[in-house]
């Protein structure tokens, strides 16, 4: 043995040729502070044995290194900047001593090798993969870039285009395509990799392989002449900011952190990755994407609990069938659950399975399944005008109409045919649980399961726990939820649960704009431009329908008068009244067409001023930074009044909640990441000057207490390393 560390060591295989095996404890390999300090004493080690003539890097795990250990990472990010910096080209130096060793070097990956653990085997002279290996450096979608020398050493292995193009995409390459872009050597059956790698690393002992010029490439500057580095850098800049737009910053910075250091060597082209990486680092974006990470992750960590705590799910039903019926039918069935699909029309019978269908097609076409695959998800959606069967279910999902009446008499009929430990679910938008739950005589094994139009598309699913619901049904359809792929948040019940709740205080403060004066095009912009939802408010209305919104803000009315209940007529009552529904029957606040592809296309529509001249206040011309605090205000509140009353139980969950159901813009981070990125007293300052508004701009209590005390949503995150 030449160095035993926790999660790694190195030992001699045979005369001459050594192995260093990654071995974390845990399920998988990860570049954390730690392994990088034990790879620095290792690779000491190693340099002190002069009978090693080569070495090979393996991993113990069925992956290599699945990256860099992100939950250090804000906690990294929030030191000074000469610190983080330091520590950077700390870590490079050690990815450096790795690359100078004085004899040849040989990566053996299976799986994954992403980030940290692409950069790893980038260090090395060869790289052999298996066909499982996924090799990538991601780092841009968590809005930084490579900080281990992956900007430098992969455009200088597989050409700058190349890697530009890897990069800013944070793709990862298969085998085959790492092999044909030159990221790999050779690619072979995972049980030939070993023994293909030790004959490797023998050739390369023996002379036959010339590895120090390998190297020597790698620490040279980027071979390019002026007029194809013009051409190269040019070129990947108009491409970039056309996909990554002007709220991302990481991929353009990557883009031109590799021109600038193109001319320089290696260790000149690392200060050049440090200086970039750093710069990103203490970016709000970055704090907001690596937020939704870790956010997610604690996200996926409840549903695995749940799934261990509650019973699996083998059957499931779905009553209402339509477009939302097919998409849920579709998402369990696709998932491996088997489905029963009810409904009283055989019509909407053959709009769900259509919907289905036509979902898989889609995934056919673009080789993500095959014929075999597509007809057995098929089968397993059994579509029916009967109940016979549903006595088989382990959970119900209800989607019929959103009508209180409707709904209470479906769960009703169907709870007398389930046996007792089989769970009910309602997919309702704003009826309160416990008021359908009165219909039921088993309350305790009933709530809510809000899915978001479309189901294939939307990843959020809202789980609302009633007043009876007991545990073990919430665990239920948690571990469900995340069976059919979607990210599952816990609410209590409260009209509109969460995600409504807090969307129409913002519909709300849009209305309220038009009254004041403001161009409801001008809103739609500035929301999408400078804000960055994926919809204005008037478009968002228009897909969401007038007639669902107008309908869904009086019972937002109703449960919530005083902030939500309205005293004057306002822009959704005149499109309603004019029966200008939006996307459904094309015409709303927009007016809509459809395209070549089948997708609707939106147009201004010359008739709408005059419609709305009867609620809109005298042309005002407010400024962006207006526009923005009266929309996201009421918002924001209530938002924090939810997470105050206890109607969502985390800022964590509350911030995913409001990204993947509604599209808050994820470089923002979700509300509570947006409150600590402006500070909560900055918000407090601001929100007070649009107090006279009304009560739905009057900042909740508890943000002015935490405000007061200098703290912010995340402080314990932004602590951990």
């Amino acid at each position: 043995m030449i160095y035993q560390g926790d999660t790694l060591s190195v030992r001699y295989l045979e005369d001459g040729l050594a192995e260093l095996n990654l071995d974390a404890p845990g399920s998988v390999n990860k570049f954390d502070l730690a392994t990088l300090e034990s790879l620095n004493e290792a690779l000491n080690a190693l340099s002190q044995k002069s009978d090693v003539k080569a070495l090979l890097l393996t991993s113990a795990k069925p992956a290599f290194v699945v990256g860099a250990d992100i939950t250090e990472f804000l906690g990294l990010f929030a030191k000074p900047e000469e610190e983080l910096s330091n520590w950077v080209t700390h870590a490079n130096d050690i990815f450096n001593k790795l690359e100078d060793l004085p004899f040849p070097t040989v990566s053996v990956i299976s799986g994954f090798a992403l980030g940290g653990g692409c950069e790893c085997i980038l260090a090395t002279d060869f790289r052999i993969a298996d066909s499982t290996a996924r090799i990538g450096l991601p780092e841009t979608k968590l809005g930084i870039m490579p900080g281990f020398g992956g900007t430098v050493r992969m455009p200088r292995l597989v050409g700058a285009d190349t890697a530009m193009e890897l990069i800013t995409a944070g793709k990862e390459s298969k085998a085959d395509a790492a092999l044909k872009i030159g990221l790999v050597d050779a690619v072979t059956a995972p049980d030939d990799l070993r023994d293909a790698a030790i004959a490797l690393a023998k050739q390369a002992i023996e002379g036959k392989l010339d590895w120090q010029s390998r190297r020597a490439q790698k620490k040279a500057p980027l071979q390019l002449n002026k007029i194809e580095a013009t051409m190269s850098f040019t070129m990947a800049k108009g491409m970039v900011a056309r996909v990554a737009g002007p709220h991302y910053p990481a991929p353009m910075t990557a883009v031109v952190a590799i021109e600038e250091a193109s001319r320089s060597d290696r260790d000149g082209a690392l200060v050049v990755e440090n200086k970039h990486f750093v710069k990103l680092a203490k970016n709000d974006v970055t704090q907001a994407l690596v937020g939704i990470f870790l956010n997610d992750q604690y996200l996926k960590s409840k549903a695995k609990k749940a799934a261990k705590e509650g019973k699996p799910t083998e059957r499931g039903a779905v009553l209402g069938a339509g477009i939302m019926g097919g998409g849920i039918a579709y998402q369990s069935a696709s998932k491996g659950v088997p489905v029963l699909m009810k409904d009283i029309s055989q019509a909407s019978l053959e709009t769900g399975m259509k919907e289905a269908s036509k979902l898989l097609n889609k995934q056919l076409e673009r080789g993500r399944l095959n014929g075999l695959k597509m007809a057995e998800v098929l089968a397993s959606i059994t579509p029916s005008l009967h109940y016979a069967g549903i006595e088989q279910s382990d959970v119900v999902v209800e989607a019929v109409v959103e009508n209180p009446k409707v709904k209470a008499a479906v769960l009703s009929e169907v709870e007398a045919l389930l046996p007792e430990g089989a769970v009910l679910t309602s997919n309702t938008s704003t009826i309160p649980i416990d008021l359908l739950a009165k219909s039921l005589k088993r309350p305790e094994n009933f709530c809510g399961m809000h899915f978001f139009n479309p189901v294939h598309r939307m990843p959020l699913v809202e789980v609302i726990r009633g007043k009876d619901t007991s545990e073990e049904t919430v665990a239920r359809v948690v571990a469900y939820a995340a069976k059919m792929g979607k990210s599952p948040v816990v609410v209590n019940d409260c009209p509109g649960f969460f995600v409504n709740r807090v969307l129409f205080p913002y519909f709300a403060g849009f209305s309220m704009l038009l009254r004041d004066g403001a161009d409801f095009t001008k809103v739609d912009k500035v929301m999408e431009k400078k804000f960055g939802w994926p919809m204005g408010p008037a478009y968002l209305l228009d897909v969401v329908g007038i007639d669902t919104a107008h309908h869904a803000q009086a019972v937002m009315a109703e449960g919530f008068p005083e902030r939500m209940a309205k005293s004057y007529r306002d822009a959704v009552d005149v499109m309603f009244e004019s029966e200008r529904f939006g996307q459904k029957n094309g015409i709303g606040f927009y007016k809509y067409s459809v395209d070549r592809k089948g997708k609707p296309k939106k147009d201004v529509d010359a008739d709408v001023a005059g419609l709305l001249s009867s609620v809109l206040g005298s042309a005002t011309d407010y400024s962006d930074e207006e526009i923005i605090n009266r929309m996201m205000v009421p918002m924001i509140n209530e938002v924090v009044r939810c997470l105050e009353e206890g109607i969502i139980a985390t800022p964590q969950e509350a911030d995913m909640a409001l990204v993947y159901g509604l599209g808050f813009p994820p470089f923002r981070g979700g509300v509570f990441r947006y409150l600590d990125t402006i500070g909560l007293a900055n918000y407090v300052a601001m929100a007070d000057q649009l107090a006279n508004l009304g009560p739905a701009y009057e900042v909740p209590q508890g943000l002015r207490d935490k405000a007061a005390k200098g703290e912010g949503y995340f402080d314990a995150q932004r602590q951990s390393a």
